[in-house]
């Protein structure tokens, strides 16, 4: 399954990475080769890095802290300080490298650098002006945070293209479903 980055922080973008959380739960990184898939299409690094199972253990906790601490945000509840000293702890190392090279940006380090800098972001985001614009998806059974950058603040879905189209499809189907009744 393709990764997707639609969350606008790349910290919820990991947070996202498990779907349906109060259901049948998706995990998208079920094995290390996943964890180092996403790497590269979150656009960190440029080449996949050796990842174990250590490592993926390391992310899923650092991917959980995030969602709980944005939900909290969200929320208007207190952030728990353990999920809180997960992420700085993942923050703390060196970040991935951005340099200019001859063909472009060139984006290296390893999958520590990498996890160091999508908590940095979310960081960023859970202590910053944004974090008041954390949402979540209202369709069911979606449960991806987001950052509402709509122009009036009432985005409703994490994506226009997947949850928010089924949803207007569905109310389109029952509104035309209770008027063929009547």
């Amino acid at each position: 399954m393709d990764f997707t980055f639609i969350s606008g922080n790349l910290g919820l973008d990991l947070a996202g990475t498990v779907g349906r959380r109060r259901g049948a739960r998706v995990d998208l990184l079920a094995t290390p080769a996943d964890l180092a898939r996403w790497t590269v299409a979150a656009g960190l690094l440029d080449d996949r890095p050796d990842a174990s199972d250590d490592d993926l253990a390391g992310a899923w906790a650092l991917r959980e802290a995030i969602y709980r601490l944005a939900s909290a945000v969200r929320t208007g509840k207190a952030m728990d300080a353990a999920d809180r000293d997960t992420l700085n702890a993942a923050a703390r190392p060196e970040p991935a490298s951005v340099l200019l090279g001859e063909r472009g940006v060139e984006r290296g380090g390893d999958l520590r650098a990498a996890l160091s800098s999508t908590a940095r972001a979310a960081a960023e985001l859970l202590g910053g002006p944004q974090a008041g614009l954390i949402r979540e998806c209202e369709a069911d059974p979606c449960t991806r945070l987001y950052i509402d950058a709509s122009h009036r603040r009432t985005r409703r879905w994490c994506d226009m293209r997947g949850c928010g189209n089924r949803a207007k499809a569905a109310a389109f189907r029952a509104r035309h479903h209770d008027g063929a009744r009547a």
